[in-house]
Order: C-alpha cells, then structure tokens, then sequence
C-alpha cells in the first residue's frame, strides 16, 4: 500500500524503511539524484548513484532524468537530519509495475472524489477528511471505489452515511472497472417425497457444479434457514455471472422436477 497518497502532512510526515514510494526526479547529480517523494508534501529523498541500477553506472544520466517518474525503496529515514535515503535497484520491474499502477490508481479515485465534491459541494478541508476515513476502512481509496461499482451498499455498510453516498457511488459506477461482480439469489426448496433433504442437496450441488472449469468463476449455496438457500456468484463480469445464474437455476430446477417437491428462484 502506498501510504502517504492522498494523506494530510499531519497524519503521515515520514515514510518507512523498506516502503516503496513513487517519486519525481527533481535533480541530478554526479554522485546521485535527488526524488520528491509523492504524498509526502515537500519531503525529499536521495539516491545515491550505486543505488540508481545493477552494475557500474558510467552516467548516471543515462538512467535517471529529471522529471522522470520512478519507484524507489525507502532504505534509510533519520527525522533528526531530516534525510531519507532512497534505492531504484532494489524495486525489481514487477514491484515497479504494480506501485505504479497502485498510485495511478489512487490517483484516479482521488480525482473521482474532487467531482463528488463539487456534485454535493463540500466545503474545503471535507473531501480530504471524508478520503482519509475512507482509507482507514478500506486501506485505499480506490480499493473503496472498486466495491462500491460491486456493490451500491459498499460504503454505508462499511459505517458511512449521508446523501455524498450516492453520488460517489454512481461515480465509482461510471469510472471504475471492478475486478469481480457478484449476484445472488435464493431458492426456496421444499420436498415432501421420500428422497427429503436428499434431494434438496442434489439439487445445490448441481446447482455448484455449473461454475466447475469456468475461469474465475464460483458458486456457492448456504443455508440460510429452511426452505430457503442462498445462492452468491462470483464472476469476473456480469455476462459470466448471468450465464452461470441461469444453468444453476436450470440445473436446480431439473433436480426437484424428478421428485415430489417445488422450487421458487428469487434474484436479489
């Protein structure tokens, strides 16, 4: 997690060793390079120039520039000399390539907020305050958007409340692409034949069994008190979910039909 994006100076002033942190390269030297750690405010850190790549570095201009936007690892802080000590080597490409999608991503939530902001026009100093509580409940702010595309109840169940809800939640919506949707629904299953709670599990593991071998897929069926189950499908997209959703059904369906009982489906 990239702690200080989005922070108040007050709440983070110091980055931690071993913290990967985004920074620009505000300028060069002979001996190293100086990085303006991004949601730090105004802290900056030094690399010097064996930390800059693997190997002798002959110019250390042939890899670092200014403006350049590159990840570092924290590997020295001292508060009382007020220097931190910053390694580019030490972040292998993948580490590199996951921060930084971590910050763009922080980055779009952030401006995502600012509109909010202005759709429920918020007093400044609000929309930072309502960000930082976001954060310490979900550890990100678009970590909290991605559920709130997932799911409209995302943020009041997480404790938040007031009209702002809606409205960064239409926003998350249009704008964020969440890693996985989720459907449910509940089947209402009652048998009176012989075959009893026999066939009520027949008719659940069929029910799972339409998700076995699909990428990413899953679901699964809980009680939730007779006759009623609940059915949750996890899916990397809604198409996925809803093809899933109507075999299980079907699936569910055939089951009781061959025995004395009903079945009644309800989405959710």
């Amino acid at each position: 997690m990239l702690r200080g994006i989005g922070l108040t100076d007050q709440a983070i002033e110091w980055p931690e060793e071993g913290e990967l942190v985004v920074c620009t390269v505000s300028s060069v030297r002979e001996n190293g390079a100086y990085l303006k750690i991004d949601g730090y405010s105004d802290k900056e850190g030094f690399v010097f120039i064996g930390e800059v790549a693997n190997g002798w570095v002959r110019n250390i201009r042939s890899h670092v520039r200014e403006n350049q936007r590159v990840v570092a690892k924290v590997i020295g802080v001292s508060v009382e000399r007020e220097s931190i000590t910053l390694s580019i080597k030490s972040v292998s490409e993948e580490r590199k390539r996951d921060t930084l999608q971590e910050w763009k991503n922080e980055q779009r939530a952030t401006q995502i907020m600012r509109v909010a902001a202005e759709r429920v026009s918020w007093e400044d100093g609000k929309t930072e305050a309502i960000s930082d509580e976001i954060r310490e409940v979900f550890g990100s702010l678009y970590a909290a958007l991605e559920e709130c595309a997932i799911s409209e109840k995302a943020l009041s169940d997480a404790g938040f409340s007031g009209k702002w809800i809606d409205v960064v939640t239409e926003l998350a919506v249009e704008n964020i692409v969440p890693p996985f949707v989720e459907i449910r629904g509940i089947f209402d299953i009652r048998v009176w034949g012989p075959e009893g709670v026999g066939a009520i599990i027949d008719a659940l593991t069929a029910a799972e069994k339409c998700s076995e071998g699909l990428e990413d897929v899953e679901l699964t069926c809980h009680y939730d008190g007779a006759p009623e189950y609940r059915v949750d499908i996890r899916a990397p997209d809604y198409p996925s979910a809803e093809s899933v959703w109507e075999n299980a059904m079907q699936a569910a369906e055939e089951r009781i039909a061959s025995v004395e009982g009903s079945i009644a489906i309800e989405r959710l």
